[in-house]
């Protein structure tokens, strides 16, 4: 091929195709699961671990006799911070997609990371009690459980009410999800955001399990009805 053919050869200047599916990164429905299956677990395994009032040799007691089960149940804690941060990020950018340009899903993806940090720190807290139970501390074992408490309760429900609110109010507002769903979410977002005032009373601690509990089962739910296209999101949905 000469000079002159090398000049003559047509240039593309189109970008390169890419699949809208790509773009959306994974199915929603995997972080999703995985998200509530080792929220759930964890739950069940740390169900029968103290509670905020316990003594200090309670505490310490637990902590040396079921130093397997409080490791197992941190690990499962931990783990569960990652899906999350996949789920919001994704949730985000199918949003986008969607057409909605207002703050809210950012914000919700803010508060997926607070609460990812959150769970976390309330993770390594309850690892390590395990590690100190040895130490024969009652006091530092008091100490390491209301951290775990703190984080995982009212740093944990907080923030992920955020996220529920990012997701369910601009639903509400665009209608591409069924009705009762957006509103449950608005509604279970705003009891988990209201659970920061458990700082100040025990008696809105049951606003804690129902924030964080309820929004396992919205970003479920979301994650089976949330639209993939504009042209699906303006299909009337179906309340």
């Amino acid at each position: 091929m000469n000079e002159l053919s090398i000049r003559e050869a047509p240039m593309s200047t189109s970008p390169p195709r890419t699949t809208r599916r790509g773009q959306d990164g994974p199915p929603l429905l995997v972080p999703a699961a995985s998200f509530a299956g080792l929220t759930i677990a964890g739950a069940v395994i740390g169900g029968s671990g103290p509670r905020p009032d316990s003594t200090p040799d309670a505490v310490l007691a637990y902590a040396t006799a079921n130093p397997t089960t409080a490791a197992l149940g941190a690990v499962l804690l931990f783990g569960s911070a990652f899906p999350l941060v996949v789920y919001a990020a994704t949730a985000v950018t199918r949003y986008r997609r969607l057409g909605v340009t207002a703050p809210g899903p950012l914000m919700g993806f803010a508060g997926a990371v607070m609460a990812a940090v959150a769970i976390v720190l309330s993770a390594l807290f309850a690892w390590t009690s395990v590690q100190v139970a040895g130490l024969g501390d009652s006091a530092i074992a008091k100490l390491l459980s209301q951290l775990w408490f703190a984080t995982g309760a009212f740093g944990f429900a907080a923030p992920i009410g955020l996220l529920v609110l990012g997701l369910a109010v601009p639903a509400v507002l665009l209608r591409f999800l069924p009705a009762w769903l957006a509103w449950a979410g608005t509604v279970i977002g705003v009891l988990a955001v209201l659970s920061t005032f458990g700082i100040l009373t025990s008696a809105l601690y049951p606003l804690i399990p129902i924030g964080r509990f309820g929004a396992v089962l919205f970003l479920l739910a979301v994650a089976v009805l949330l639209p993939r296209t504009v042209r699906d999101a303006r299909r009337p949905a179906v309340s």
